[in-house]
């Protein structure tokens, strides 16, 4: 007898194609695309009986996935039949039985660095490189005021989109005992042109805080950056520091520094900001940036939203993460 050919196995897919889910109808579906907007760790549990559930950002993997485990359990098959939920998804690799499939890693070493500082790709982020990416987002961290170590800290939740989208993602880390505002801007010049040398065609560079004033301070250079996005810009301590004197001042001279006519820059502030010393004169200031950019999108302290991480907030992702994506690369879309 001739031996039969044993079943060829299923492709593997990727974490980011909705539509292969099995067992999940259009509810489901959209419910697994806001399941790809969240930080890690994450997971996505479903059942052949088409429950599911999901979890993002708890403590460690393992609550991660026993909490999407114990949420697809609540949603049972019809008539109240279960057939057991498995992870589907964790973090950026598919493990369901038949059709696993991963990601190729993120580089292990950082692309450039330095005495104080670090620029490493992020490998809770899908990886492309130079060669393949739509470009590559720099994230900046903030400079906390305690003088805690920022470094390793994950970029906030709207950098998931445009890596979704085919962006490298790399963060821009730095020693907080060296880590000065001046000096800080220059190690991210010389990372920004290194980048560009090593093939990235578009470079973005964002932040939060004094991340994001060190990635306004990058107009300064033509073609250096295509896009910006600062989150609650600053670099002048909180409430009552007596930096705070002069920091609207400061933000005037960076501004005008700007040389960057091809950039793209979104800016975004929220209300009851300790860090932002007078917003309505902030505003001006930013709203004068547009002769010195190629588009601006300022959020100016949007309803719901409030204080210096408001960036960071699920409802900021929801709202605005979708537009950044379409600003920076130049499509028509509507911030709400």
């Amino acid at each position: 007898m001739l031996a039969l050919a044993a079943p060829a196995a299923a492709e593997p897919i990727s974490v980011l194609d909705v539509e292969a889910v099995p067992h999940l109808g259009a509810e489901g579906h959209a419910d697994y695309a806001r399941f790809l907007r969240q930080s890690t760790p994450r997971a996505f549990a479903l059942s052949p009986s088409g429950a599911w559930g999901w979890a993002a950002a708890q403590p460690d993997l393992a609550t991660t996935e026993a909490r999407a485990l114990a949420l697809c359990a609540q949603w049972v098959g019809e008539g109240g039949r279960d057939e057991g939920c498995r992870i589907y998804a964790r973090d950026l690799a598919v493990v369901w039985p038949g059709r696993e499939g991963a990601p190729p890693p993120a580089p292990a070493r950082p692309m450039q660095g330095g005495p104080g500082w670090a620029m490493v790709p992020d490998g809770r982020f899908l990886w492309q490189g130079p060669r393949v990416a739509r470009g590559a987002y720099v994230w900046a961290h903030g400079r906390a005021a305690g003088g805690q170590d920022s470094r390793g800290s994950q970029p906030q939740p709207h950098v998931r989109l445009f890596n979704n989208a085919g962006w490298d993602v790399l963060r821009f880390d730095r020693d907080p005992l060296l880590d000065e505002t001046e000096s800080a801007a220059g190690w991210l010049r010389g990372a920004l042109r290194a980048l560009r040398a090593q093939g990235y065609q578009r470079i973005i560079v964002g932040g939060q805080s004094r991340g994001a004033w060190n990635a306004l301070q990058a107009l300064d250079e033509p073609g250096l950056v295509d896009g910006v996005v600062a989150i609650a810009p600053a670099a002048h301590g909180p409430r009552g520091s007596p930096a705070w004197g002069w920091a609207v001042a400061e933000l005037r001279e960076v501004l005008e520094r700007a040389r960057n006519r091809d950039a793209r820059v979104a800016v975004a502030t929220f209300e009851g900001d300790e860090f932002d010393p007078d917003p309505a004169a902030r505003a001006r200031l930013f709203h004068a940036l547009t002769r010195r950019v190629k588009a601006l999108l300022f959020l100016d302290r949007p309803a719901g939203l409030a204080g210096h991480g408001g960036g960071s907030e699920p409802a900021f992702t929801q709202r605005y993460a979708p537009c950044l994506l379409d600003f920076i690369e130049g499509r028509p879309g509507q911030c709400g």
